[in-house]
Parts: structure tokens; sequence; C-alpha cells
């Protein structure tokens, strides 16, 4: 038979054992959030639980269950065997611990694959992930990466991060780059993904001497950064990165593909435009549409985005910003691991 386990358990036993957990809801449930690293083996698809659900409105409640007991009959060879794939430990949950899960942890159960199941689901989780965000305190010192758009921020976080350094992309977490333009080719997350994902990171890096992260604002498209990190990183140690203009061009055309993405970036300048003096903004407007992106950008950055943001660059708590003046992102990557160093030598004493 199946056990049920609680949130706080499933969390205690990820610290020393590889464990699977598997959505058994539908994939646009899934799709919308779910638990980091899960993979989705639904009871049923989307269609078929909206069918469920209509017959439980409008007929009754043991006519659903017929209903999701010959449908899920008719699946089970294949359901089986996708969990019989999986090796290892296995904990299956639906939105909150209920049919679903059960249906799918007895029928596993009495083909002999053993599952444990979330009490509460999903929802339950929610509710550990924001209790924990809104009681969490870092004892680690934030180090914060400041600097004019297109100064290759994201892109020395990303390549620390690969490198096994303590980095908390917000961005990345977020599926969104910050700007007007920021969803454009990727896939954002919503806040409770966001949320989620902020957790986990969090919580792996709960013994890192100094958490790495860049100087976003507080909403990143439309999502919201919670307070606690908000004030770390408003006392942290702060690092402003400078480019040459040719190579903030560069990184940005480079993050933003404008080629592959046109009509998606010239719709977004629409929202802006009103912003930007008019014989500007027809010029950018120009380049844009004829493709010449590196014209833009610079206009753009020239004319709305440097003078947009360069007075929150002198507005810092504690001590002195850290200056990087290099030619290439390269460059700041190894000048930030350089201060990173010193840094960690001057907590030490050594």
């Amino acid at each position: 038979m199946f056990q049920d386990i609680t949130v706080q358990e499933l969390m205690e036993q990820r610290n020393t054992k590889k464990i699977t957990l598997i959505d058994v809801r539908s994939p646009s449930e899934y799709k919308d959030s779910t638990i980091p690293g899960s993979v989705n083996i639904p009871v049923f698809n989307d269609e078929e639980r909206a069918e469920i659900g209509t017959i439980y409105k409008q007929v009754s409640v043991d006519a659903a269950k017929e209903r999701g007991l010959a449908i899920m009959s008719a699946k089970l060879p294949n359901f089986v065997k996708q969990f019989k794939e999986i090796e290892g430990d296995k904990v299956v949950y639906c939105w909150r611990g209920g049919m679903r899960s059960r249906t799918a942890a007895t029928v596993l159960s009495l083909m002999d694959i053993h599952v444990n199941r979330i009490t509460g689901g999903i929802k339950a989780y929610r509710k550990h992930v924001l209790d924990s965000l809104e009681h969490m305190q870092l004892d680690a010192e934030a180090v914060v990466l400041q600097g004019l758009t297109g100064t290759g921020k994201t892109a020395v976080l990303k390549q620390l991060q690969q490198e096994g350094y303590p980095v908390v992309d917000l961005e990345g977490l977020a599926g969104h780059r910050g700007s007007i333009f920021g969803h454009i080719g990727l896939q954002s997350n919503n806040q409770k993904t966001f949320d989620s994902v902020l957790f986990e990171r969090l919580k792996e890096l709960q013994s890192a001497p100094y958490l790495l992260v860049e100087a976003e604002s507080k909403r990143i498209g439309k999502i919201v950064v919670p307070d606690f990190l908000m004030e770390k990183k408003a006392s942290g140690t702060t690092i402003v990165l400078e480019l040459p203009m040719e190579e903030r061009v560069r990184q940005l055309l480079e993050d933003y593909t404008p080629a592959v993405y046109k009509e998606h970036y010239m719709a977004a300048f629409q929202l802006i435009k009103g912003r930007i003096h008019t014989p500007i903004a027809a010029e950018i407007e120009k380049h844009l549409s004829e493709e010449r992106f590196a014209q833009a950008i610079q206009l753009l950055l020239e004319h709305y985005y440097d003078p947009k943001y360069t007075h929150t660059f002198g507005q810092y708590e504690g001590q002195a910003p850290i200056v990087v003046s290099v030619n290439r992102v390269e460059e700041a990557v190894d000048a930030v691991k350089e201060i990173l160093q010193n840094l960690m030598l001057k907590k030490t004493g050594t």
C-alpha cells in the first residue's frame, strides 16, 4: 500500500536521497505551476478532466467517478508502464492530494510499484513555499551586479553559475529580462512558478558565504521579488560593470536576437515610443523596420535606457560600489571572480 508523506517530510527526504516527483494532474495544470523538477504523468488529460468536471457539476458525483474510472481503465497499461520506467523512489501528487493522486497511488500499489503521496498535494507545497519565503532570513551577504543596460550583467551571472558560484539569477528564474522587450523569445514564469524555483534555489544555497545577484527592480515582468531579498540586495556589496557602447550593443544583439523576433520588437517599441523625443523615436522605428538593429539599439540606449536608469546608480547604501571598467564581457567575468576572491579573503582574514 502507498504511504502519505507531508511536504516537510518530502523536503527532508530530498536532502538525503534522489526522489522522482510525479505530477499526475493534467498537462495544462502542470504547465501553469508544478514542484520544480517534477515530471508529468497525468491521470486525465485536459479534455478528459473538463469532461469529468462537467459531469460532476451537471449530473452527479457518482457519474463523474464512473466516467473517470472508465477513462483510467482504458489507459492503465500505458500509465503503469511509464511509472515502471522510472527508477528509484517515487512521490506522486495532484492539486490537494485527492482522488487523482490516491487513484494513481492505489493502482500502482496493486501493480507492486511503490510510491509515496504528498498530503495536501501541490496546494500544501505552495503554502510551504510562501510561508518559507515570508519568514526566510538570509545570513549570507549579497553581492550585487549593477550597470547600464547591455553591460553583460546576466551573461556574467550565467557564466559564474555554470562554474558553481552561488548565483541567484532572478531574470532566469522569472523567464524575463526585466525590460519592455524582456519577454520576447522567452517562456515567462508566473508568480507561483517563480516563487517555487526561487525557494528551491535559495535552499540549495543556504550554506553559501554570499549570494551573487543582479540589481533588479522589485518587479520583473509580471512577477514580484520578495521584500527580504530586496532588502538584502540594498545592503550588499555593489559591483558596477562598465562596457563601451559598441560592446553593449553587441551583447544586446546576442541576448535579444532581434532579427528572429522583428515584429515582436516593433510591437513592444510602440509601448515606449511616446516617451522618446519624437525625431529620435522616428529614427529608431525606421532602423527597426529596415533591420538596422545595432543602430536602433544604440539610440534606445542613449535616449531611453541610459537616462532612465543612470540616476539610480548613484543611490547606494553602505560602502561605495566597486567599479569594473572593461572592454569585453569575458573580461568582466574574470574581474568579478577576482573581486569575489578578495571579498572572501577579507572575510576570513587571510
